[in-house]
């Protein structure tokens, strides 16, 4: 078992609650410009991260004056419209790549491994509590935030906020690490290194007059969980030509807001230069903008702010463009799906076709299948779907975790991700999924 040894109180302790509390005014002031005005506390819904599921022409005037009283934070505020289905409600064997697809919801701390139809094949679940029984939970802990599936079966998974677990197949705690991990890990396939994201405050008044900024950590750990080094993305910055994007920054302490960490495999048609292998890609949320580091230098590479805006989840496609979730960026702030040219930042609009409603303000990814299509996640709306080449929905899921007494708040969706069935625990699971496919029956939901 892995642990951070204990920090001397006074002024740490101060700082620590501090980055709480800029956290929860940075997702705050993020939303403000989105948040509808009857938007108020959610407090008949249970803990965990959830959107209202029905649209406000569906609502009754007392209606819509009880969903106000239930929405708790802002980045539950907004109404989207709720549909009679939900689980797997379309599919096309044909065009879509196969495989098992495993989901991370806000309604609870588990991660859920399904069949393409809708079929629960597994499920990994370990409270905060019973891992961390010395540390206090809160609304960010009740589910996990990311995890990353190993070959044998076991689970690293990320409470936000709270710590690292490693499950095994039958959700049994392998170990704990107490590093305070946010928004997105990554997994070595071995499970021998992890990567987390970590913030600390710091004192910076040449970038923020009124008090400490939350400065942003790239924290490497061994396979129990142990920390071997840290680099600090501020710094790396700083070190590099690319620091003029430090400002203008944000009203917030949360100056970067990192939120994706990619470890670069080379592969495609820039295996070189800043997008060699062995590299980290991330997304900085507050500033709009992607950048590339070298983990050893400590030193950004490259980077490049907007026109996207509050992006998530960038990824390196073979042709050499970068694709994103941009949360904010397209017509009246709504979401897209972006193909990015490094060099001259020009980007393509992938997904949604004209006239077709998207929108996640703060979540949201967006990833390239082994046959080309894009597995797309709104996680504000509790929906994945995958898209062909031509723009054809081929398949798409609805989460079934709803709360409120008419199913009226869907929980966030965190991420949804297609693996091939390749591995020993996965290839027997997914053949016990085909077999369900085959029968004759409505799309299943978990």
């Amino acid at each position: 078992m892995a642990a951070s040894p204990i920090a001397p109180r006074g002024r740490v302790v101060a700082l620590a609650l501090l980055v709480g509390a800029a956290l929860a005014v940075s997702l705050s002031l993020r939303h403000v410009a989105r948040q509808p005005a009857e938007a108020g506390p959610v407090r008949d819904a249970p803990r965990g991260w959830w959107r209202p599921a029905l649209g406000e022409a569906d609502l009754a005037p007392v209606d819509r004056e009880a969903l106000a009283r239930q929405l708790s934070l802002p980045y539950t505020a907004g109404v989207v419209r709720a549909s009679g289905r939900f689980g797997v409600r379309a599919w096309d064997r044909e065009r879509a790549a196969p495989g098992v697809n495993l989901y991370l919801s806000g309604h609870a701390p588990e991660a859920v491994l399904m069949a393409m139809d809708g079929a629960v094949l597994h499920r990994w679940r370990y409270p905060f509590e019973r891992a961390f029984p010395e540390r206090e939970p809160s609304d960010d802990t009740v589910f996990f935030r990311r995890a990353a599936l190993l070959a044998d079966g076991d689970l690293v998974a990320i409470y936000q906020g709270g710590g690292v677990v490693r499950l095994d197949a039958g959700s049994r705690l392998v170990w704990r690490a107490q590093a305070t991990p946010y928004n997105d890990l990554w997994v070595a396939p071995g499970g021998d290194r992890i990567l987390i994201l970590n913030k600390q405050a710091s004192d910076r008044p040449d970038l923020r007059a009124d008090g400490p900024v939350l400065e942003d950590f790239v924290v490497t750990l061994d396979g129990d969980g142990r920390e071997l080094a840290r680099a600090s993305l501020l710094e790396a910055f700083e070190r590099s030509a690319f620091h003029a994007l430090l400002r203008p920054l944000g009203a917030t302490a949360d100056i970067f807001h990192s939120n994706t960490i990619t470890v670069l495999d080379g592969a495609g048609t820039r295996a070189s230069g800043p997008f060699a292998a062995g590299n980290l890609l991330v997304s900085l949320r507050e500033i709009d903008t992607l950048a590339v580091l070298d983990p050893q230098a400590r030193r950004v590479l490259w980077a490049r702010r907007g026109p996207w805006r509050g992006q998530h989840e960038p990824s390196l496609l073979p042709d050499g463009r970068l694709l994103l979730f941009d949360n904010q960026g397209g017509a009246q702030g709504s979401s897209r799906v972006l193909a990015v040219e490094p060099e001259s930042g020009a980007p393509q609009v992938l997904w949604p076709p004209r006239g077709v409603a998207f929108d996640s303000q703060q979540i949201g990814s967006a990833a390239r299948l082994g046959n080309g299509d894009l597995l797309i996640v709104e996680s504000e709306r509790g929906a994945a779907l995958e898209v062909d080449a031509e723009g054809r929905v081929v398949w798409e899921f609805r989460s079934p975790h709803r709360a409120g007494a008419r199913g009226e708040l869907v929980a966030t969706l965190f991420d949804l991700v297609r693996y091939e069935a390749t591995t020993p625990f996965l290839a027997p699971l997914a053949a016990r999924g085909v077999a369900s496919a085959r029968r004759p029956a409505a799309a299943q939901a978990p």
